[in-house]
This record gives C-alpha cells, sequence and structure tokens, in this order.
C-alpha cells in the first residue's frame, strides 16, 4: 500500500506512543522525530518525504547485497508456502541444514558445528551457554570468567550485555555479576604520545596474559574479542594482535571467541575475517547480520569439532545442551541465507569488495585533513570519523554528541545516512556499492563536516 506523506502525521503519533525503539532515550520517549524509510533498492532508502539517501550503515551493518533484491523475496515466498516453520526441537527440515552445511564449507578449521540462533545477541549468549556447559561437564565448574575489552560490544541480551565494554550502555542496566572481566581499550589513537605502535600491541597483548594470571586460569574460560571492535568505533587493533592473543588464550586453556557478527560475511572481503584476514583460526565463531543480508533475523554459534568431541558420547556424562530457540533455524530464514550464499558467489560480491575497498580507505583517510577530524580508521568496507572538538571542556560530551549529530543532519540533507555515535560517524554501506557511489558518498561527508565546522565556528565553538 502506497502511504501519502500526510498519513505520517498520525504514524509518526504511533511510533512515539506505541513503538519502543532500540536505545530508547527516556528523557524525550514520546517526542522523536524519526525520519520513516519506506522503500529502498539497491544501496538507497526513500523517506515518507520521498527523499532518496545513501544508507551508509546498510541498515545495521547488515544489507550487503542490497536492498530490494527479488531472488530472496521470491525464495522465501515459496518456502513460506511450502513449509513456514518446523520445530527444531522435535525435527529437522533440509533447508537449515543445507545452511549449516554450507556455512561449515566456509569457516576455518574445523569450525562444523553451527546452532543456529535469532541474530548476533544470541550466538554469543549461546557461546557462553556453552562455553560454561563444557567446564560444568569437564568437572571445571570454577572456569566461567569471560575476558572481553573496553569498548566491545557483543549484544543485549543479558549474557552479552555482560561481556560488552561500552560503558555508558552499562549505567542503568544490570549485568552478570563477577563473570566478566575487561581489558583497557584497545585502540591505537588513544596510545599515549610517543608511544610506538609495535610498544602499544606489546601493552595490549600483555594485557590479557596478565589479566589470565590475576584472576588464574582455572578460572578464566574464554576471551572473546571481535576482529574489529564495530560499534566501539571501528577500533582497528594494530597488526597481529589477534593472533598473539590466540597463542594466550592456547598458552594457559582458555577459549577463543571471535565474534564475526559485523566482520563475517564479507565485510572484509572474506566470508569469515578470522583467519583471511587476521590469521586466527577461533574456537568458536559468532555470526549473524550479513548471513542473510538483513532480510530476515537469523544468527549462528559455529563451534569447532574438538569442542563437541570434548563433551560428547561418552565424555557427555548424559548431559543435555539445554539452549535453543522456537525460530533456531527457521526454514525462511534458512533459506534466505542459502539464496545470498549463492548470489555473493555468482556477483563476485568477496572479490568485489576487496577490489574497490582501497579506494573506500583512501577516501576515508583523506577525511583526516579536516582539522576537525582527530583520527579515521576502518578496513574492507567499514570506516569511522571520530571528530574533535575541545577535550578539555566541561562540557566536552555534550560537544561531541553536537558535532555527531550535526555532520549527520548535514548529511542526511545532501542525501546520506549516516550512524553517528557520540562524536563518531561510522558507516558500512551495502556491499554492491560501486566506484562511482563511493565516491559519491565521501563527497556527501566531506559537505557535510566542513558545514558542521562552519556551524561550530559560528557559535565560538571552535576555531581553526
Amino acid at each position: 500500500m502506497t502511504l501519502r506523506n500526510s498519513d505520517f502525521d498520525e504514524i509518526r503519533v504511533w511510533d512515539n506512543e506505541n513503538f519502543v525503539h532500540p536505545w530508547e532515550g527516556m528523557e524525550h520517549i514520546g517526542q522523536n522525530e524519526r525520519t520513516f524509510t519506506e522503500t529502498a533498492d539497491g544501496i538507497y532508502v526513500t523517506t515518507e518525504a520521498g527523499k532518496r539517501l545513501i544508507d551508509g550503515p546498510a541498515g545495521m551493518w547488515c544489507v550487503q547485497i542490497g536492498y530490494g533484491n527479488g531472488e530472496i523475496a521470491d525464495a522465501m515466498a515459496t518456502q513460506a508456502r511450502d513449509m513456514a516453520y518446523f520445530s527444531p526441537f522435535n525435527n529437522a527440515n533440509s533447508v537449515p541444514a543445507r545452511l549449516a552445511h554450507e556455512i561449515a564449507k566456509r569457516t576455518p578449521g574445523d569450525l562444523n558445528h553451527v546452532f543456529f540462533t535469532t541474530g548476533g545477541s544470541t550466538a554469543v549468549d549461546t557461546a557462553i551457554r556453552f562455553v560454561h556447559f563444557r567446564n560444568n561437564i569437564l568437572g571445571r565448574p570454577e572456569k566461567k570468567i569471560v575476558i572481553s575489552r573496553q569498548k566491545a560490544y557483543h549484544g543485549s541480551t543479558f549474557l552479552a550485555a555482560s561481556v560488552s565494554g561500552k560503558e555508558r550502555d552499562k549505567g542503568w542496566l544490570d549485568q552478570a555479576q563477577g563473570m566478566s572481566y575487561f581489558l583497557p581499550n584497545v585502540n591505537p589513537y588513544i596510545r599515549p604520545e610517543g608511544m610506538s605502535l609495535q610498544a602499544f600491541l606489546d601493552e595490549k597483548v600483555a594485557d590479557l596474559e596478565n589479566a589470565i594470571l590475576e584472576i588464574g586460569a582455572d578460572k578464566v574460560a574464554a576471551f572473546i574479542a571481535e576482529p574489529i571492535l564495530a560499534s566501539g568505533g571501528v577500533i582497528v587493533p594494530p597488526k597481529g594482535y589477534h593472533k598473539r592473543c590466540l597463542d594466550i588464550c592456547r598458552k594457559y586453556d582458555v577459549l577463543y571467541i571471535s565474534d564475526e557478527v559485523v566482520t563475517g560475511w564479507g565485510r572484509l572481503g572474506h566470508w569469515f575475517a578470522s583467519e583471511d584476514v587476521f590469521d586466527i583460526v577461533p574456537d568458536i565463531i559468532t555470526t549473524a547480520k550479513g548471513l542473510t543480508s538483513g532480510y530476515v533475523p537469523m544468527g549462528a554459534c559455529i563451534i569447532s569439532d574438538a569442542l563437541i568431541d570434548s563433551v560428547s558420547g561418552e565424555k557427555s556424562q548424559g548431559a543435555t545442551f539445554s539452549n535453543g530457540y522456537t525460530y533456531s533455524g527457521h526454514p525462511v530464514s534458512a533459506i534466505a541465507a542459502l539464496k545470498n550464499i549463492e548470489i555473493f558467489e555468482r556477483e563476485g560480491i568477496l572479490e568485489h569488495v576487496r577490489e574497490v575497498s582501497p579506494l573506500f580507505q583512501e577516501r576515508l583517510t583523506a577525511l583526516g585533513d579536516f582539522p576537525i577530524v582527530g583520527d579515521t580508521r576502518g578496513m574492507g568496507l567499514v570506516g569511522c570519523v571520530e571528530c574533535v572538538v575541545d577535550s578539555n571542556s566541561e562540557d566536552s560530551l555534550d560537544l561531541d554528541k553536537t558535532v555527531g549529530a550535526r555532520i549527520d543532519h548535514h548529511c542526511q540533507e545532501l542525501g546520506l545516512i549516516l550512524r553517528p555515535i557520540i562524536n563518531m560517524c561510522v558507516f558500512s554501506p551495502p556491499l554492491i556499492i560501486n566506484v562511482s557511489q563511493i565516491n559519491q558518498m565521501f563527497d556527501i561527508m566531506e559537505k557535510g563536516i566542513k558545514l558542521t565546522t562552519e556551524d561550530l565556528a559560528v557559535k565560538g565553538l571552535w576555531s581553526a
């Protein structure tokens, strides 16, 4: 049904009165003027006012093959007519079985056991529950602590939030107590002046080993890490960081969970980034988002054969891994993922990402020439622009929020959606973006940053 623009006056009221959005600011609940995006095609979304915008974040890091793909839509519709649902607790179905096999063909090492979830948060919850479950079977009930990092984001369900390290998300919500330990920020941008990147790398690796020794290896169950800390501001750890951390984990019998909810499914030009980009074969990979290109919810926790073998058969003590979801392996989601993989391969999307990423990163780096930009960072088709106004001001946080919001506002007026995170602008466009569209996106960003700088200068908040 096509809606008239006037219809949105009433719909906006319903949105404010009835739809509680993620990360809802309670101070202004019911007073928001959110943009409605109603139709989409390729890398573009169209608003209720008919304005066409480049979707810089690809929804939420997830619309890999772009919007409006009829093949996925038709496959989902056919599957819904044939078999809309089956109970994964009592039966099997060929579609998720095929998908599990296709995923296992693309994972590194012996990560061949695929547990389907509803999204990234439940994939991380499943990983942590399995790690705890395994240690219970092995007679190590005290080996439960999960080490993570400041600025890491692993989800918003209870266990996933408990191992997430974004401090501003923790202020008013409870987390599991005594289960997590957070290492300092791994962002090279914040390293002390005069410290070399190598020295910073050594320090960050030492953080992990020192924590294991402090806590006790008999109590540390796992280290969970994003290859790139996405929601924390696209933090790219120093080269060699993940490999050295994996070596530390192996030394102390600590499992390594690679959270590839964002980096999996082509974002860095490979099915998974763990081995192909960062040279590690973890014990568990969690994934979601690009698995179905965001067309329908689905996630997965992928567990190594070695871990499964250690608690199965005669070693299982008759235990049941009592973890699961009504929609685990949902056939409509599974067929969407299978079709997504087929499109990736036929269209050469992974190769395309590797081909256009150098231009993307070159244009990203060039934004650092603006005086208001403190840092640019990224890899593949994901990037972040971090702005700095006045870190010594008593109102520095408010100023930072102003900068991010203003850049987002100007870019949206010019035809680009970004994801403002305080003083950072994060973007991860659909993987089908072409060279001219990449240039168009960064041209708009340059104008948005320039206009924001002028706004701040007029208000006396910035002087070059």
